[in-house]
């Protein structure tokens, strides 16, 4: 069994903000804004959040009115990929997991400094490469993914956006977004002294690898760390 992490969700470089985190541990995944023609109509101001606000209310104002690119997703549990990620999500197998994190910063509150967190998992369904598809098999896949963020492109776009898109679909009796976000890093610096996020020490006997996780290129636990892994996410 494998696992790979994998960084999510709105940030500084694409959408200019940190999701936020709240006193109990709780928060709001908030996606990235969609930067392609789509079919969603989900945007930031439409679009109530686990706290029963909009989630523009943790956004910039220009935000409003944008559409949101929601992956992964975690209704039908699929998440879609066509950038060089996908030779790693290739090598993912049924019962893999696939583990989310995201940046996140305490949200009105005084104390406290941003950090990644890990905010959901999937337990590994299929993993669908549309290189490989007939036709009629791609056709089968955008009507069973119709929820994934770039079937929702390729509804306008039309089926050219399709190549190299990776979708992994999640168990639903094996997948969730996370109640409470699991803290995963610590402050650091690179070579130059520039500061970063790092795995904490907490979590490095956990994942078996230390070292920056700031960039959003997947990352994979030791296999033999694995079920530590899984005692984390499945304790919460």
């Amino acid at each position: 069994m494998k696992a790979m992490l994998l960084r999510v969700g709105i940030d500084t470089g694409s959408g200019g903000t940190l999701g936020p985190i709240f006193k109990d541990g709780s928060f709001e995944y908030i996606p990235i804004p969609e930067g392609y023609l789509s079919e969603e109509d989900k945007t930031y101001g439409n679009t109530i959040g686990r706290k029963g606000f909009p989630l523009s209310t943790y956004v910039s104002k220009i935000l409003k009115d944008v559409g949101m690119h929601f992956d992964p997703e975690f209704k039908t549990y699929t998440y879609g990929d066509p950038t060089s990620k996908r030779s790693s999500l290739l090598r993912l197998q049924k019962n893999d997991l696939l583990v989310f994190y995201a940046g996140l910063k305490p949200y009105n509150q005084k104390k406290g400094e941003a950090a990644l967190y890990i905010i959901g998992y999937f337990t590994v369904k299929e993993v669908i490469d549309f290189n490989l598809l007939s036709t009629e098999e791609r056709e089968k896949y955008c009507n069973r993914c119709k929820n994934n963020a770039h079937i929702k492109r390729m509804e306008i776009l039309g089926e050219e956006h399709l190549e190299d898109l990776v979708i992994i679909t999640g168990q639903k009796n094996g997948s969730k977004l996370l109640d409470k976000a699991i803290k995963i890093s610590e402050k650091g610096s690179d070579s130059i002294g520039r500061p970063l996020h790092v795995v904490s020490k907490k979590m490095r006997p956990i994942f078996g690898f230390k070292g920056s996780i700031q960039r959003s290129r997947p990352r994979k636990v030791k296999e033999e760390n694995v079920d530590k892994l899984k005692n984390l996410l499945f304790a919460e």
